[in-house]
């Protein structure tokens, strides 16, 4: 009897998994996401780090009206995006104990706060999930998977998710730039270590492809130096501080045409370049249009533009986030993510190159 119990269980389970798999393919896809802070949704929760976001006023806006280890007021970009094709949820901090089973198979969030795309970007955060640990525990994550559906099925649903990429910003904030004479801009003058990036980069994201990413969204950093961070430190009148923007200046295009190289040796428009830094640019150069009161001060903070120091109860907090551009010293408002999700959807190759999302979407599995 015992048996035969055990037997209906299993069967059952099987059925339930397989009608969980038929509505992930009509509903949505997997999706999988790296990084940094701008896309972390709790990892660093988990981890003995400063670079966290799990106390108040964090997640002030977000549904639970609690913090969630997202640099945010509310949503962050992966959330968003995430509700754009067709996700009934985002996919959780790999980290998170709630992540199994077949919450498995909606994808995972590997990102995590304060890495960069070189292994001595952020070593002041001490305990962080370096992007070679990332794409590590993306490997695990197949085997974890690979145990609930088999390898085919693993490698179907991998290969058709969406992936998204966020790196680069910290390499320069919180390397390059973080000190004067820091050890990276004695070792490189910035026109070379730009260069340097772009290939160590290139290793990442081929990596990401051996890995099975076959859909990969790889943003580009913001305007570094227009950041309310920067401008409380360099700025005398609120503008941007020109070094800094050097440096996306030179980042950026070299990033584009590194993934446009990529998609040319592997034969097909795996990299898709997006260009956030355009459409941040566009709120500071006219944050009115978007319905902003400011770009130049953060929602939350404190000192010149609000950007020194970190957002917490004791900070200075706009009554209403959705006139800012910057909820933090460094991190979008949910209201600026919501439109450079827009652009990711709908941008033209201005901001997302060769394609944007829509299209990537409508050329199906």
């Amino acid at each position: 009897m015992a048996n035969s119990s055990t037997s209906s269980a299993t069967t059952l389970y099987s059925i339930l998994l397989a009608l969980f798999l038929a509505t992930l393919r009509v509903e949505g896809r997997a999706f999988f996401v790296f990084g940094d802070s701008l896309v972390d949704s709790g990892n660093n929760n988990y981890l003995a780090t400063t670079a966290r976001a799990d106390a108040p006023p964090y997640g002030i806006d977000y549904p639970s009206r609690r913090p969630t280890g997202r640099f945010s007021n509310g949503l962050n970009i992966p959330d968003i995006i995430s509700q754009s094709i067709g996700g009934k949820e985002s996919p959780l901090p790999y980290l998170s104990p709630e992540l199994h089973g077949t919450r498995l198979l909606v994808g995972a969030n590997f990102a995590s706060a304060g890495i960069g795309i070189l292994n001595d970007t952020g070593i002041q955060f001490v305990n962080i999930i370096r992007i070679s640990k990332q794409l590590e525990y993306f490997q695990q994550y197949q085997e974890r998977v690979s145990r609930l559906i088999g390898e085919v099925e693993t490698k179907r649903l991998v290969n058709e998710a969406l992936v998204l990429i966020t790196l680069g910003g910290n390499d320069f904030v919180n390397n390059y730039y973080l000190v004067p004479f820091s050890a990276r801009s004695r070792q490189f003058a910035l026109p070379d270590y730009v260069p340097y990036l772009i290939s160590e980069y290139r290793k990442i994201l081929r990596k990401l492809y051996d890995l099975g990413a076959r859909r990969v969204l790889v943003t580009g950093t913001g305007p570094l130096g227009c950041v309310p961070a920067e401008l409380a430190q360099r700025s005398r009148n609120g503008e941007c501080s020109a070094e800094l923007q050097r440096a996306a200046g030179l980042f950026n295009p070299q990033l584009t045409q590194m993934l446009l190289g990529l998609n040319s040796q592997l034969g097909s428009n795996v990299f898709v370049a997006a260009n956030t830094q355009q459409t941040h640019t566009d709120f500071i150069s006219n944050p009115q249009a978007f319905g902003f009161v400011s770009s130049k001060v953060a929602c939350c903070g404190q000192g010149p533009y609000n950007g020194l120091g970190l957002c917490t109860e004791l900070s200075n907090l706009c009554p209403n986030r959705d006139a800012y551009v910057f909820w933090d010293a460094f991190h979008p408002s949910e209201k600026a993510n919501r439109i450079i999700v827009r652009q990711i959807l709908t941008g033209s190759i201005e901001y997302m190159n060769p394609m944007n999302l829509t299209t990537i979407l409508s050329l199906g599995n």
